[in-house]
């Protein structure tokens, strides 16, 4: 979609600091960063968001997902990560193209969510 933001960084015509590309996935470092290290993956192909994934998105979806962990190790997170998709309006996505934040750092993140 040429209007997508992310689907205009992973056809390079945004630039943007690259983590790692294949044939199927983008990853790249988030322009606003909410911890030291704090990037995102996403498919090349335009998924809006995971509401509008389905079987036929099975293999990119795993893909991404396998791909998590060696990522994160590769940006120096080898104590663990968190790992953050937002979907939808409620679930505060703001960037209609499927992505997955990770992130981490040395120290361990605050919690996700406050408790009442």
């Amino acid at each position: 979609m040429s209007d997508c933001i992310f689907c205009r960084i992973a056809s390079g015509e945004i630039p943007s600091k690259k983590v790692y590309e294949d044939e199927d996935i983008f990853a790249f470092h988030d322009i606003n960063p909410q911890a030291p290290v704090h990037f995102m993956v996403i498919p090349k192909q335009h998924i809006a968001s995971l509401n509008e994934a389905d079987m036929s998105h099975q293999a990119v979806l795993g893909k991404l997902m396998a791909k998590l962990g060696e990522l994160a190790r590769s940006q120096g997170l080898t104590d663990g990560f968190r790992t953050i998709i937002n979907t939808g309006r409620v679930g505060r996505q703001e960037v209609y193209h499927l992505h997955i934040h990770i992130l981490g750092g040395p120290e361990p993140l605050g919690r996700m969510m406050p408790r009442e």
